[in-house]
């Protein structure tokens, strides 16, 4: 984004300081069922995001967004002049925010660091001000899966096989041959489901295992491991 010329810059600052003082005579709408509200949104690590807003009021002269919950100036990221389309830049501007016509934040390839909430604050005539919040969730790509056994070839009514499915998903999902794996009463799942326990093994057991790690935006299915069964 091209620097603005001096002129410029002064006028969007003495702009940007009557949005920011406080008065008496500032007065904020009020609430209703048709608040102004950023739309929240997941994404993965590395994509574009648009920040959207519902229930946007008429006649907006022009918006100003914020990191975290709150119209604090120390948190200011960027804002817009609706009629001179001119933008202003804040202590939380990382380069990759711009907002479009209709007052939209995007973040260009978004980091983790972008979680959190967000604050939009739309001026109106008369001084009257809108308020909107909304959350940001990004997530770290799942990229692999990797499922390991206690051990490959176990013998029936004998031995128990520890299953371990290794990945940064939060979420996890266990087939056999192919299919939704069905829990038997030999069969137990760990915290959040990253270890299948089966104790005793029996013949029926014997079979490929795969285990599939996602997130809300992302996932990844292990390579297919085979559970080899001795028995007399």
């Amino acid at each position: 984004m091209d620097f603005f010329s001096a002129a410029t810059c002064r006028k969007f600052v003495l702009w940007h300081g009557l949005l920011l003082t406080v008065s008496l005579v500032t007065f904020w709408s009020p609430p209703s069922s048709a608040q102004l509200a950023i739309v929240s949104t997941t994404a993965a690590q590395g994509a574009d995001v648009l920040l959207r807003m519902r229930n946007t009021p008429p006649h907006v002269k022009g918006f100003i967004w914020y990191k975290g919950q709150g119209a604090n100036p120390s948190r200011y990221i960027v804002a817009i002049a609706m009629d001179k389309n001119t933008l202003g830049r804040g202590p939380e501007f990382s380069g990759r925010e711009s907002i479009d016509g209709e007052g939209s934040m995007l973040i260009k390839n978004v980091t983790l660091k972008h979680s959190g909430y967000y604050t939009v604050v739309a001026h109106l005539q008369n001084r009257i001000k809108e308020i909107g919040f909304g959350h940001l969730r990004v997530y770290e790509p799942v990229i692999t899966a990797t499922l390991v056994a206690s051990n490959t070839t176990v013998t029936e009514n004998k031995d128990v096989v520890a299953l371990t499915c290794h990945t940064k998903g939060l979420s996890i999902q266990w087939f056999f041959n192919g299919m939704d794996l069905r829990l038997t009463e030999r069969m137990k799942l760990s915290w959040q489901n990253r270890t299948l326990t089966i104790d005793p093994v029996r013949r029926e057991d014997a079979g490929n295992y795969q285990c599939e790690a996602s997130n809300p935006t992302t996932f990844a299915y292990s390579v297919p491991l085979q559970l080899n069964v001795k028995y007399d």
